[in-house]
């Protein structure tokens, strides 16, 4: 009986699979404080007293170290936190840390990422084919506590999809205003091929023939498709027409994405070149 018994019981321990059930949880982020101790050593014999350097700091006379403002830059610009809630958020924690100071950190911050963010963007410049956009972006400055409409310019450079092995970069640079002459700061020392839309203030870049202009296919797009919501989407219209020439021209683009130049070239003049000229006629 034992023994049939303790079969029974084996049979059951390894034929019956654990149930399992898992839940997400979340830990919220700590503050902690690194305390840096550095003992003084005095010699009886020459009566001179040693101690370790302090350890370098992010900013001078700063408490705050590499990784809360590393953590307060992210908040900012990554996740679009104002920095005001930034603080509403540590006080919760008991850590005061007023906005107008986490502004100073932010401040000395790009002041030590601005040798990256430069070489970025001499690399970003190097390549052959560069493209380049703006987006509008509220900030603060124009007086009396009011926000003003600034801009947000960015050069791309990613040949990823057509072959190219080098590294994608993004430089960011800001202005006040969308005058053309901050593109043309920014690119006073670029020569290649520019892809950008029909904003009048890169005109002047390419007068002498250093810079090439790329139009964009999806701005030139775009004009035509509002026309066609304009015309209530009625099939056979002239801008009905464009747009279907447009699909036919990014279906042969998403077939001869990733190959080489000769043979993308090659399918342009064979595929493409006809659309483009029933299009032009």
């Amino acid at each position: 009986k034992t023994s049939r018994l303790s079969i029974v019981l084996f049979a059951a321990t390894t034929l019956t699979a654990p149930d399992v059930s898992e839940v997400l949880d979340y830990e919220p982020g700590s503050f902690k404080v690194i305390r840096h101790i550095r003992p003084k050593f005095a010699c009886a014999q020459c009566l001179a007293v040693t101690q370790a350097l302090a350890p370098r700091r992010p900013m001078d006379r700063c408490m705050a170290g590499a990784g809360l403002i590393a953590h307060v830059m992210v908040g900012k610009y990554a996740d679009h936190c104002p920095l005001y809630r930034q603080s509403q958020i540590y006080a919760r924690e008991d850590v005061i840390i007023a906005a107008s100071t986490l502004g100073g950190w932010m401040s000395s911050a790009a002041a030590l990422l601005t040798p990256l963010a430069e070489a970025i963007g001499r690399y970003a410049l190097q390549a052959y084919k560069v493209h380049s956009d703006d987006t509008p972006t509220r900030a603060l400055g124009a007086g009396k506590g009011k926000a003003h409409l600034g801009r947000i310019w960015a050069y791309v450079r990613d040949d990823r999809s057509w072959g190219d092995g080098a590294h994608p970069a993004v430089w960011f640079q800001y202005s006040e205003d969308r005058r053309g002459e901050h593109p043309r700061q920014h690119l006073g020392n670029f020569s290649g091929v520019l892809q950008v839309d029909a904003f009048a203030g890169y005109n002047a870049l390419f007068h002498d023939g250093s810079v090439l202009e790329a139009a964009c296919w999806a701005h030139a797009r775009r004009k035509y498709f509002e026309i066609h919501k304009q015309q209530d989407l009625l099939p056979g219209t002239l801008a009905h027409q464009a747009l279907q020439r447009i699909a036919r021209i990014y279906a042969v683009e998403s077939e001869v994405r990733g190959h080489s130049a000769q043979w993308r070239r090659s399918q342009r003049q064979l595929r493409t070149r006809p659309v483009l000229e029933e299009m032009h006629a």
